[in-house]
């Protein structure tokens, strides 16, 4: 016989799962320590490099007494060991350093931007860690707005760093902000150097499209971001950073067509044609280049930068296997260093070319690990993006948007690297070390020791068995 109850038979509805306290502290952390890597040189300009790198050093004691508490899974065998080979022979050059004392400076913030990468990757999925650049790089653009519409609204004038405004004209380069904003010329955010601002702001619309493309909330708010992003890019006026946009455009056209391959093969004949393409632009632009820095408005010899090399190789030549020593960038107080190369009056403190650079301080050997580097990160990070999630018999998963970060900002910094040192410290060595021990640990967004359970991104970590 029927019976009629009043008790549902179904389970009680429940609220959906949230992300812990914890977990949003932790993620609220590493966007801090993603922000001190991307707007390194705009604190050294507000507080100036003693209280800068008292920041950097207590942030890296922060990171790691929470490695600590968390107790991430790390395979120890997919650590980046080729990154870890260069850091370690900037450390063994110490011992012969024409600049001892810079080299052991720098080399503890190159120390120290390789821990918080490693750290970063190793306690955020990469859901997570997609999220945190984004929010890094909005707390970039828009402090630099900020900043650049307090000058122009406030002060009326150029100001110098430390906050100070400036009482008589001096040259320019000297500026943290040339009060720009509103007549037109070039602006340069809170970096107090246009190139960097406009690198910056490229990293911030790659990380900001590939959200949009991977269905992050809040879209409106999130293009809107996007166009402050693209006018700060477009008013720091960089013709490096233009270049750099177009191959990071190009890469992501072959991305999209090579994820389009059905067959064994078919790649292939898109490989040759984009090496054709790739090689014949690649010539285009170096035999056109007075045509085409002509239009962007800068010399053929790329702002004086023939120059420099030409005293950068003239120098490494005197000791072409180990280098002078590691010092990125370099310090302008050193006596081989104060005075040797000088643009607009002021000592220059890098090579502007990452290569030209390593090739100084650490000679051939530098070079061919720091090419390894990033052959290794270019190679993994192609792959990554191009070949489909698979770990079974099945080959018809879609591929994730979140998969191309890690090699549109490779292009960018291949490109970047030709023209400037920055791939070298802060930012660029933070992302190639972050996605290239992300890339070998985690391989698929996703699966894997770091990203298998929910809870850990809703903040329930799970520690290893003892």
């Amino acid at each position: 016989m029927a019976m009629y109850t009043n008790h549902p038979v179904s389970a009680l509805p429940t609220a959906p799962p949230r992300e812990t306290t914890g977990h949003l502290l932790l993620r609220a952390w590493c966007v801090l320590v993603l922000v001190l890597a991307l707007g390194g040189v705009g604190l050294v300009n507000a507080v100036g490099p003693l209280v800068a790198a008292i920041v950097v050093a207590c942030s890296a004691v922060v990171s790691a007494i929470v490695w600590i508490v968390v107790r991430p899974p790390v395979a120890v065998r997919r650590l980046p060991w080729l990154a870890f080979g260069y850091v370690a022979w900037a450390a063994a050059s110490i011992s012969w350093s024409a600049w001892p004392a810079a080299s052991v400076l720098t080399w503890l913030l190159l120390a120290i931007t390789t821990f918080q990468a490693l750290f970063i990757g190793a306690v955020l999925t990469w859901r997570d860690v997609v999220r945190a650049v984004a929010s890094a790089a909005k707390w970039i653009v828009g402090l630099s707005l900020l900043f650049e519409v307090v000058v122009s609204v406030f002060v009326r004038g150029p100001l110098l760093p430390g906050f100070v405004v400036a009482s008589e004209r001096v040259d320019p380069i000297v500026y943290w902000s040339r009060d720009n904003l509103f007549d037109g010329g070039r602006i340069q955010g809170v970096f107090g150097n246009a190139n960097l601002l406009a690198a910056v702001m490229l990293v911030a619309l790659i990380v900001f499209a590939v959200r949009l493309a991977a269905g992050a909330p809040r879209r409106t708010l999130l293009i809107g971001w996007m166009a402050v992003a693209a006018f700060l890019f477009v008013r720091a006026g960089s013709a490096t950073a233009f270049i750099a946009a177009a191959f990071v455009a190009l890469v992501l056209g072959t991305v999209l067509v090579m994820r389009t391959a059905r067959r064994p093969g078919e790649r292939t004949r898109w490989y040759l044609l984009y090496a054709a393409v790739g090689l014949g632009a690649g010539a285009a632009l170096w035999f056109g280049r007075d045509a085409l820095f002509g239009l962007l408005g800068r010399g053929a010899d790329l702002t004086g930068r023939e120059g420099i090399w030409a005293d950068v190789v003239a120098r490494a030549d005197q000791h072409p296997i180990v280098g002078w020593g590691f010092s990125t960038p370099w310090i302008a107080s050193e006596p081989l260093i104060d005075g040797w190369i000088v643009d607009h009056g002021q000592t220059v403190v890098q090579a502007h070319s990452m290569w030209f650079d390593a090739y100084l301080q650490l000679g051939g050997i530098g070079v061919l690990l720091l090419a390894l580097v990033y052959l290794a990160y270019v190679w993994r990070s192609w792959f990554f993006a191009v070949d489909r999630p698979r770990w079974d018999l099945r080959a018809d998963r879609p591929h994730s948007p979140l998969t191309l970060l890690p090699t549109l900002i490779g292009a960018l910094l291949v490109v970047l690297g030709l023209t400037e040192s920055g791939p070298l410290l802060l930012w660029g060595w933070m992302f190639v070390v972050l996605f290239g021990a992300k890339i070998k640990q985690t391989p698929l967004v996703g699966v894997g020791p770091s990203e298998q359970s929910l809870s850990i991104e809703r903040g329930e970590l799970q520690r290893p068995a003892p």
